[in-house]
């Protein structure tokens, strides 16, 4: 937004139209020097909005109970209901199934109720469910039944169901959070907006006369809600944003126009990582490597990756591992069907870490010509499969565009996979962590306690470890993970990993084991 208004100045033949649902549009008519604002109604029907009296002791108990009150006591009609995640919408769908076949032996009257699961990473087959028409009437002349699609904040804005004339909101979602100081960015369950509100109830209005359960009090939406959600660039990592802004020739980040200004730690925090990329020098200018990571529409460290892939001859290999990264998982684990999921999945892992085993789950889909049927008897997403193969041949076009070799490693080569490791760590040498003497692992620098998430094929407990991701959920845990070698570190970061400016801890001491050791056996040499 801020490039585009500069833009505007110089261009006065460019007309701007900006246009979204939940806009906070006077904002964005200040920013654009009070730019002429155009309000189009939407085609929706009135819709009766429901309070909570008092505040709910548990949302998930008040939203099942709301679900049944509707479908016993409310005219025909689909349910829409908010939560916030994968295992509390499933567990939603189990109770509303358990309640189903309970109201139906009691009476015969009651049509059924079909609770539909709907989230990001469940397969494409089960999202469709959706659109299914509602359970038909139980005989002649009984009641209909309906559906209640339980989903997150994706049946928000992103789509449109047919049918719902009830939504039941209980005012959360999970939301991107980035904490600077730790460099951690997670997933948290926060109060919802009013305009997020207002977008909910608005499902409601669709077809026809709808309303809209709110599980919070008139009170609490009035006084403790925001006007808007936090827009997301104050809540993330902005490695990817300052390395566009210096691209584009941007170097005062401090003041430039930015609509929702991010907190200047978050931009510290930036800057620092891409000096330790080398994207940039101690000037704060764009070096040649920075030049070249800002060619990929992709992170930082995953740009950095794919450079090092090039040194270390193994560039095939990691750009089908940054393609992994780049899409919704690929493994399909259904509550019903979770030990034979696991036991499918364990044919692709690999000792080395989780890294490796997309590496191998990508090899055999290819190998197996993208087969749906294949994909579906080995629990994985097809759909993210071939998004990551369209990510795969864009981005090693920019590769070849770029004057980077693109390598296969030698099938021959003695610990071949060691290569691999090494690009990893030169991506993510700032996101690595020590097996202390406790039995748990503490992340360099940071001196974050954390354990290797439930879901990494890594069964032992290697001293040095990389992470692409910290998950804060009932503890904290790195999720996919491989495992590293304390001499590389020294060797690829040898800026980051400077024992000056180093703390005291367990990992330090372990490097300075290996440098006391390389010093002895150099010495040896030269004698």
């Amino acid at each position: 937004m801020g490039l585009i208004k500069k833009i505007a100045k110089e261009r006065k033949d460019l007309k701007i139209i900006v246009m979204s649902a939940t806009l906070d549009s006077e904002k964005f008519q200040q920013y654009f020097n009070d730019a002429p604002l155009l309000k189009v109604p939407g085609r929706t029907f009135p819709v009766e909005i429901y309070y909570s009296p008092e505040a709910e002791r548990n949302y998930l108990d008040a939203a099942i109970r709301t679900v049944i009150q509707i479908h016993t006591c409310e005219e025909p009609g689909d349910i829409l209901l908010f939560l916030t995640g994968e295992e509390e919408i499933e567990d939603a769908c189990r109770r509303l199934r358990d309640e189903n076949n309970s109201l139906m032996k009691a009476s015969s009257e009651i049509g059924e109720l079909r609770p539909i699961p709907l989230y990001s990473s469940l397969p494409p087959a089960l999202q469709q469910k959706i659109f299914d028409d509602p359970p038909p009437p139980r005989g002649p002349g009984k009641q209909p039944g309906r559906k209640v699609i339980v989903s997150t904040n994706i049946a928000e804005t992103s789509l449109t169901i047919d049918g719902i004339v009830y939504v039941i909101d209980p005012g959360f979602s999970k939301q991107k959070v980035y904490n600077p100081r730790i460099r951690i960015e997670s997933l948290l369950v926060s109060p919802i907006s009013k305009a997020s509100a207002k977008q909910r109830a608005g499902r409601a209005g669709r077809t026809r006369e709808g309303k809209c359960f709110r599980l919070y009090t008139e009170q609490s939406y009035i006084k403790d809600l925001n006007e808007q959600t936090y827009p997301e660039i104050m809540r993330s990592n902005l490695g990817s944003v300052v390395l566009q802004l210096k691209k584009l020739g941007i170097d005062d980040l401090v003041h430039f126009d930015f609509m929702d200004a991010p907190a200047p730690e978050t931009l510290m925090r930036a800057l620092e990582l891409l000096n330790y990329l080398e994207a940039l020098n101690d000037e704060g200018d764009l070096t040649k490597t920075g030049e070249i990571m800002a060619e990929f529409p992709l992170d930082p460290q995953l740009c950095k990756m794919l450079i090092a892939s090039s040194k270390y001859r193994c560039s095939e290999e990691v750009l089908t591992i940054v393609a992994m990264l780049s899409v919704p998982n690929v493994y399909i684990r259904p509550k019903d069907q979770k030990d034979r999921a696991d036991e499918k999945r364990r044919q692709f892992e690999h000792d080395d870490g989780d890294h490796i085993t997309l590496l191998k789950t990508f090899q055999a889909f290819k190998a197996n010509h993208e087969d749906p049927n294949w994909c579906y008897n080995n629990y994985l997403n097809i759909r993210s499969l071939k998004n990551a193969d369209n990510v795969r041949i864009q981005v090693e076009n920019i590769m070849r565009r770029l004057g980077l070799d693109v390598v296969k490693l030698e099938d021959d080569k003695k610990e071949r996979f060691s290569s691999i490791r090494k690009s990893l760590t030169a991506g993510f040498f700032m996101q690595v962590a020590h097996l202390e003497k406790s039995g748990h692992y503490l992340t360099i620098k940071d001196n974050q306690v954390v354990y290797i998430h439930p879901s990494s094929c890594i069964m032992e407990k290697p001293e040095w470890v990389v992470y692409n991701e910290f998950v804060l959920t009932t503890k904290n845990y790195m999720r996919t993970i491989t495992k590293v070698k304390g001499e590389w570190l020294l060797d690829i970061a040898p800026q980051y990993y400077d024992m000056s400016n180093f703390p005291i801890c367990e990992a330090r001491r372990a490097l300075e084991r290996i440098i006391k050791k390389r010093k002895l056996s150099g010495s040896h040499k030269r004698k």
